[in-house]
């Protein structure tokens, strides 16, 4: 299916393009496009293929969110959390009972879009401990969730949310799954954002929404603890991103010349020398993310769980690496590309948002470091 995929990418990449451009210049979300690769299939591409999904591996589906990412930045993070999530629930079995199942159904026979809604403005990223200040009550016959979730991507056309809440006030908290068309669920219009502007990254009302208790969800017991490798989806994003900043500085670099030049810039020394730095720092963030990948999909379940900094890292060397892409596609580019109608101004925005996706900098240092002492300094202890 990857391979489909890809070939339908190719055919309609300069739609999706247009598309996203104008979007982004309107702060609005691409339904259309998104509705064009639901028929595509697209969102089931990380389901397994026995219940009639495409069955796309890490490595795989990576390369198509790089694909998509070099076309539309913002739909490829946006479809990233979607396939993501089916990717990761199931390849750990994380859910108890049919849930799982029936949303995949769903998914592969309609085309039917989910995504965590887990930030509160109030309580900060989960990603840093943050707890949720969103409720759900259990009446007996079910659950009643009262709250709001910020940042939910794609949530102009979201068929489902797992809603993160604390249980009652009892401070533990559960993840629940929420039907967007259920009485009490609302959109609020929040996202406008410098960067992404095209991911429909709103603010999910809660008002009293009741569901069945079944749809309370239920974690598998795990021998090991999953690690995210889906969230290598977020390096491969912006990957393709800096992926696009670079195809368009040798556009431009290729038929651009000036007065000065009997010949097009291409040929000048500064030129070629930015071209390739930003070849080099491309190859090295696909290096970081599909190492990572690779190193998943070859460990067995005991090993997986000391893979986090590989994952952690690819995340850090390729966004960075992207933003640095980006800066010197524009230093190419010159001062057009601070052009609203530049396709380079987009990317040098939208580049910048990988910094706020988790892992943050920040937690991916202090992470190595910790390891770093850990590992290392008990050799150095040994030795002396």
């Amino acid at each position: 299916m990857t391979q489909f995929l890809h070939t339908w990418l190719e055919q309609h990449e300069e739609e999706l393009k247009q598309q996203g451009f104008a979007h982004d210049k309107e702060g609005t979300f691409p339904e259309a496009s998104v509705r064009r690769l639901q028929e595509a299939g697209y969102p089931a591409v990380t389901i397994p293929a026995s219940i009639g999904g495409g069955g796309a591996g890490l490595t795989e589906w990576l390369k198509l969110q790089q694909r998509l990412a070099s076309i539309d930045g913002a739909l490829a993070l946006s479809l990233g959390w979607h396939t993501g999530m089916m990717f990761h629930v199931q390849a750990y079995g994380l859910w108890e009972g049919a849930l799982y199942e029936q949303l995949a159904s769903e998914v592969v026979n309609t085309g039917a879009l989910f995504n965590v809604a887990a930030t509160e403005r109030g309580s900060g990223s989960p990603t840093r401990g943050a707890l949720p200040e969103t409720k759900a009550v259990d009446t007996g016959t079910g659950w009643k969730l009262t709250g709001r979730k910020a940042f939910t991507t794609m949530l102009p056309v979201l068929d489902y949310a797992a809603v993160t809440a604390e249980v009652g006030d009892t401070g533990a908290q559960a993840q629940f799954l929420v039907p967007m068309d259920a009485p009490g669920v609302t959109m609020e219009e929040a996202w406008n954002m410098m960067s992404m502007r095209g991911t429909g990254s709103h603010d999910l009302v809660l008002n009293g929404v009741e569901i069945p208790q079944e749809n309370k969800i239920t974690l598998s017991h795990q021998e090991y603890e999953p690690v995210t490798a889906w969230l290598l989806h977020i390096p491969a994003c912006y990957t393709g991103i800096a992926e696009a900043a670079l195809n368009e500085a040798c556009r431009f670099a290729s038929e651009y010349s000036p007065g000065s030049l009997d010949t097009t810039i291409s040929e000048l020394s500064h030129i070629r020398d930015k071209i390739g730095t930003m070849e080099l720092k491309l190859k090295e963030a696909e290096a970081a993310v599909y190492y990572a990948a690779h190193l998943w999909e070859q460990a067995a379940d005991h090993e997986r769980p000391h893979l986090k900094n590989h994952l952690a890292q690819a995340k850090h060397t390729a966004t960075n690496r992207a933003q640095e892409i980006v800066d010197l596609a524009m230093r190419v580019g010159g001062a057009g590309s601070l052009s609203a109608d530049s396709a380079m101004q987009r990317y040098y925005r939208d580049v910048r948002a990988g910094l706020h996706n988790p892992p943050m900098d920040d937690a991916v240092i202090a992470q190595l470091a910790e390891t770093s002492l850990h590992q290392r300094g008990k050799k150095t202890a040994k030795k002396g």
